[in-house]
């Protein structure tokens, strides 16, 4: 369905680029359209090129809002935080205490640090801070 309204939104873009090309300037800067016998030079041609651009301009916008419809259709709400494992049980904790520490819920933040496993440390067993080469 969505790719009918596509081809039609196209063919009715196209026709209307075509249409607008073919209209007189009214100030005649482009310097086309000019003496009697000019391309499409009578006024009758004009209201129908004029009416023609304003019928393709009713069923592009008419497509256009067919479209964006048509793409809400498919759109869900989904939630960025998802419990993607089993969800533990809560520890019941006083009001306004902060949550402990060692919580392996399976929220985002445990999903980003990797399971929520604490960084191994250094393997040069020096407590993690940069060491300073001595002088002797």
């Amino acid at each position: 369905m969505q790719t009918v309204v596509i081809v039609i939104h196209l063919m009715i873009v196209l026709a209307m680029i075509g249409a607008v090309l073919l209209q007189k300037s009214e100030g005649g800067g482009l310097g086309m359209g000019g003496g009697g016998g000019g391309f499409l030079s009578s006024r009758g041609t004009a209201n129908v090129l004029t009416r023609t651009t304003a019928i393709l301009a009713l069923g592009f916008f008419l497509t256009s809002l067919v479209l964006s419809i048509l793409a809400g259709l498919d759109r869900k709400p989904r939630s960025i935080i998802s419990n993607t494992g089993p969800a533990a049980p809560a520890a019941p904790t006083a009001p306004g205490a902060p949550p402990p520490l060692n919580q392996s819920g399976g929220g985002l933040l445990d999903t980003l640090r990797g399971g929520g496993q604490a960084p191994a440390p250094p393997a040069d067993g020096g407590g993690g801070a940069p060491q300073v080469p001595r002088s002797q």
